[in-house]
Order: C-alpha cells, then structure tokens, then sequence
C-alpha cells in the first residue's frame, strides 16, 4: 500500500526549523557583538594597558659593586664575571634530585654543591632561581648548552663575582658578601632602599663590605625590554643605566698588615695600628683569620663546622669584640690622672716592700722584695704594682673612671665597623646598674685596688686600649680611629675625606704629658722591652703589660708551666714612635701569650721597623713556647 506524503506539513516543520535556527544565530551572534563592543569601547583602555605590560618588561641593572682598596691602592675586594649554572625549581618537569643527578653528568656537581644549594632553597626570600655550580669552565658551558632543551627550569646565567685577592689578609677588615636570605629581605622591605635591591641577590654581611653596603651598592637601573608572547626578549626599548658603587680607599697599609699577621704566627690575638694625627688605622689584626672567599657563594657545611667550632673562635674580630684586661699598660694612664688630679708629684716616691696592704688582704707585687724607693718614672720603667695600689686607693673608683672616659676606655670609640663592644669603666654607677642584688651592687674600697694595675673590673677592647695610646700620643687631641679614610665617587672619581677634623680635645697639661711620655721612653731604654728596642733606629715610647686569665691563690705564685695553656696571662704591649712626633701608635695583646716584653714587644718592634724604616724585619711568628725560654729576671715585671 503506497504511503501519502503531506507536503505542506513537511515544510511548514522545515520553515519552523530554520526560523529557530537562524534566531539562534542571530542571537549568538548578537551576544558575540555585544561582548566585542564591551572589550573593544568599554574595557579598551584596561586590555591595552595589560597589553603592554605583558609586551613591554622591566628588568633591573644590577649595578656593580664598589672596589675595597687599601691606602696605596693595592685591590682587596673586587669584582670578576663568571657563569652559574641555575635551577628554578618551580619550573623543573621532574624531580628536583633526578634532574640534579643528569646534569652532574654533564657538569662536576660535588655533594658539597647539592649541600650549598639546599641551603640556599631552604633561605631563599623568594621562588626564583639558585645556583647549583659556580665559575663554570668553557668547557662545562659548551656541554650543557649543547643539551639545554633537555632541561627545562636550568639556565647558564652570566654574573658578577665578588673576589677577595689576598684571602685571608685582613679578613676581619674587609668583610665578606653574601647572598641575601630571608632576614636580610625583611630588613629590606622594611627600608627606604627597598627598590634598589631589586635584582640584587647579595650584600654586605661582615666587616666594611657590611658597614659600607649602602656605598658600595651603588644605585640600580632598569631596562624596558620588548617580549615576545613566549617571554622571550625581542629588543630593549629604554634604559636607565645603574649606578656603580663607590669605592672605599682605606687607612690600612696592607704591606704592614702583612708583617704583623706573619709575626702573630698561629698565636691568637690582635693588634692595632693608628696613625694619631689622624686617626687613620694603619693595622687592623685579628688572629686567626679566615678566608672570605669561602662566604660568597654561601659557605659548605664543613669549611663552616671547621670556623665555627675552632677553639680559636677564627671568626671572632678581637680588636672589635674582645674585651680584656690591659694589665700594666694601663699605668701611664693611672700616672697621669695623678698629675692632672694633684695626687702626685713626679719626684714623689713610696717605699716599696713588695705588697701593699689594705685592710685584712695584702695585694702582691710582681717582684718578690720589692722595687725599693719608686717615683712615678721608675713606677712606669719597673712596672711597679704597689706604687699604682696606693695611688688608686688615693684616687677612688669614681674619679678614675671619670678621667679615663674621655680617652675612650669603656665606650664604643665610632670606628667604622658595625657591632663595636663597650667594655667596662668600672665606677659605682656601673656596678649599681650592672647588678641585680643589693649586696652585689655595692662598690667595696678595697676592689678600687686591683682597679689601679688594669685588673678587677676593668675590661676594655684592643681597639679602645690603641685609641686611648693615640690620643696620649698626640697629647689629648682626639681623632676618630677609622678604617676607610675616603669614599671614591665610582662615576667622578671624586674622593670625599671621611674624618676631616679632630672629634675634640681633653684638656691636659703639657708639661704632665711630657712626663709620662719620658717614663715610656724610658720602658724602651732600661725597663722591660729594653731588649727588644735595643738599637732600634727610632726611639719608642712603650708599656709592657701582663693580664691575668685566671686567679691566683693567695699563696701561691704564677707558674706557666703547671696551668693549661689556656689559663695562661695574656701579653700585652702598647706603644707609639717616633716618640718626639708620633706616626704610629700600636696597642696589642697575644692571647695566653704570658710576659708581654716577651711575646708582644716583639711583634710591636716588627711593625715600627716596617713603617718607620721601611724594611720587613726578619721576624720569626710568635712561638707558642715563648715563655718557656730564659727570660731576664727584669722582663718578667709587667
């Protein structure tokens, strides 16, 4: 039976169709539109400012970093370029470890390496690349290169590198870089330098390269680079050049720098040079020493135990840091308050029997018998211990410290380092604050005594000790010690003095200076360092000194041989030259050295003889038995 299509209807379901269809075009098409005019008329300005950011990126110039150089221009810090080999680890396709272990088949990856690198992930301030290897070889460059595309999130990166050419040769004064962790960044942020810092991965940690960042920086640039939309540059549209920083011309003459770090030998301690017209510091030594290279690139694990847990504390800046008893070195000192203060008259003298006695205890002599008749010079000269018992139970406690503070004992001297210890200037407002419990805040006149030979409470830096040696020197004028004596514009050249002027005067008479300073004289010509300055070529004005570690017992006496060498006295010397017109004063103490006309006259000697004269003395380092040998029986009163 033949079916009967209806025509009609089929159309009319057809027409209905393609009506609904052509609605719904025209109404996604509308849609379409009308989204096309929103981007194209309404959000116009918005897309076409993101547009060009995402066109158009700002990279920072890092600007190169500052020279450090010492007065007669030798380099001590500089800057070379290098390649790195980089990981951004967000950016890696596989395990971290697994890549690290493909690309040390192209490139010597030592465990020490993969240490330094977690180490710099775990204090990374943000998500971007570090270095796995440093200073690669051409060769190294050219393997990996060949195998880039195998490594996605690794990149060969060109930098600057911070280089210390004479190693550990005034670590404790130049310093070292680092790179910038977590703390350093928040210190950032918080400062008004913050945009500065962009692009910059290390800075100042230690030493001058941390007291002078903000010179040595120098200011960064930016360049507007034109990418493509797979991030890659296409051309540089702008660029603001960096600033490079300036450069640091130092006091230190490192020739003389040189020839007391060999005299020290392996012995710890410290000595500092200062010129006392000026205050320029021509030596800063603290032994021992480091290698600052070793920090640059984030220091291993082992090199750092090694440092850390010396017994020899080779990161300690002792000059800065290290407080200690001056011992007899603090006499001069002592002499001259008496003058200034109308206690003594230079031809005064006592009779010495070897003690003196205050109260139930007797305070020794380091001469058995004692020195006889003493003056003020022969106190000075033989290092005499009763004549300076008496005279600091005349003084009192209070009025020494009020005479020895402006000569810069117990307070920061402004020496161009960060973190400066303040020692102590024993007085009774000092005890009162320092202690807690009543009875321990009282100040006891009979601990004024040990006060007069540079014992009890007294405990200053080296730094202070040479300061205070260079302000007598140059008669009580006071120049700020300071380490770098100009800034050098790193674009004019310009160089810019950084003490232009004297910081103040103490009002002394010349005529009680002129007495203590033939006194010293005199520890050069017939006291304890005669010796040692026998035909000198210059006449020096010196002190001997001798600080006790540990007590002695009220009947025993010192004897080196039967204590830990640990507990050993430290030796001390203090001392400037020419004594009519001083260039040099030296301060100087040889840890657990023993007599200090033993173990630091003589590396006081080898520094005068450099500077003064010119020549480098043939001076053996500084003998951990030194006071074990014979030593006259005069040289063993400090």
């Amino acid at each position: 039976m033949t079916e009967l299509k209806d025509t009609e209807r089929e159309l009319h379901r057809f027409r209905l169709r393609l009506s609904v269809a052509g609605v719904v075009v025209f109404v996604l098409f509308a849609c379409l539109l009308t989204r096309f005019v929103w981007l194209q008329v309404f959000k116009h300005n918005d897309y076409v400012a993101q547009a060009e950011e995402n066109r158009i990126s700002v990279v920072p110039v890092v600007p190169n970093r500052g020279l450090i150089m010492d007065r007669n221009g030798v380099v001590l810090a500089r800057n070379f370029s290098a390649y790195t080999l980089e990981i951004t680890p967000t950016k890696l396709n596989g395990n971290l470890e697994d890549v690290i272990d493909e690309l040390a088949k192209l490139v010597d990856i030592q465990p020490r390496d993969r240490k330094r690198f977690k180490k710099l992930q775990e204090e990374s301030r943000n998500l971007g690349s570090s270095p796995i290897r440093v200073r690669l070889t051409d060769e190294e460059v050219a393997r990996f290169s060949a195998q880039r595309y195998r490594f996605p999130g690794v990149e060969i990166q060109a930098r600057l590198f911070r280089q210390y050419p004479l190693g550990e040769v005034a670590s404790h004064v130049v310093g070292y870089i680092g790179r910038i962790n977590q703390r350093d960044a928040k210190e950032i942020e918080e400062s008004d330098d913050a945009t500065n810092y962009r692009g910059t991965e290390h800075m100042g940690k230690e030493g001058l390269e941390r007291s002078y960042e903000e010179q040595l920086h120098g200011r960064t640039g930016y360049e507007e680079v034109e990418v493509s939309a797979g991030g890659r540059p296409v051309r540089t549209l702008s660029r603001t050049p960096a600033i490079p920083g300036d450069n640091l011309i130092l006091s230190i003459d490192i020739e003389l720098q040189k020839v007391v770090e060999q005299a020290f030998g392996d012995r710890r301690g410290a000595l500092i040079a200062i010129e006392p017209s000026t205050g320029d510091v021509l030596a800063y030594v603290s032994m021992p020493n480091f290698d600052p290279n070793l920090f640059v690139e984030g220091i291993d694990q082992q090199n750092w135990d090694a440092l850390n847990n010396s017994p020899d504390h080779p990161l300690l800046n002792r000059p800065l840091s290290g407080a200690y008893p001056p011992g007899s070195t603090y006499k001069p000192f002592m002499a001259l308050a008496a003058l200034e203060l109308g206690k003594r008259r230079p031809t005064d003298a006592i009779s010495d029997p070897g003690y003196f006695i205050f109260g139930n205890h007797r305070f020794r002599d380091d001469k058995e018998g004692g020195h006889g008749m003493v003056d003020m010079y022969k106190s000075i000269v033989q290092s005499c211990d009763t004549y300076y018992y008496m005279l600091a139970n005349d003084l009192g406690v209070d009025a020494i410290h009020d005479f020895m503070a402006p000569f810069g004992f117990g307070q920061k001297t402004g020496i161009d380092l960060k973190y400066e210890r303040t020692g102590v200037l024993p007085s009774t407002t000092w005890k009162r604050e320092a202690y807690r419990k009543p009875e321990q805040q009282k100040w006891y006149a009979g601990e004024t005594i040990s006060i007069g030979i540079g014992q009890g409470y007294n405990s200053f830096t080296p730094l202070q000790l040479a300061h205070a040696t260079a302000t007598l020197a140059n008669n009580g004028i006071v120049m700020k010690p300071h380490l770098v004596k100009m800034v050098e514009n790193g674009v004019t050249r310009e160089r810019t003095l950084t003490v232009p002027k004297e910081s103040y005067r103490i009002p002394l008479k010349q005529e009680n200076i002129d007495v203590i300073k033939h006194a010293m004289i005199g520890v050069t010509k017939e006291g304890t360092s005669a010796r040692v300055f026998a035909n000198a070529g210059y006449e020096s004005a010196g002190k001997t000194g001798t600080a006790q570690v540990i007590a002695i017992k009220k009947n025993e006496k010192y004897d080196a041989s039967k204590l830990w060498d640990r507990h050993h006295d430290h030796a001390l010397y203090t001392a400037f030259a020419p004594a009519d017109k001083p260039r040099i004063a030296i301060a100087l103490i040889v840890e657990n050295g023993g007599f200090g006309a033993v173990a630091a006259a003589p590396i006081a000697k080898a520094a005068m003889d450099y500077y003064l004269l010119g020549k480098r003395p043939d001076v053996k380092p500084a003998d951990k038995k030194a006071e074990e040998k014979p030593v006259p029986a005069e040289e063993l009163v400090d």
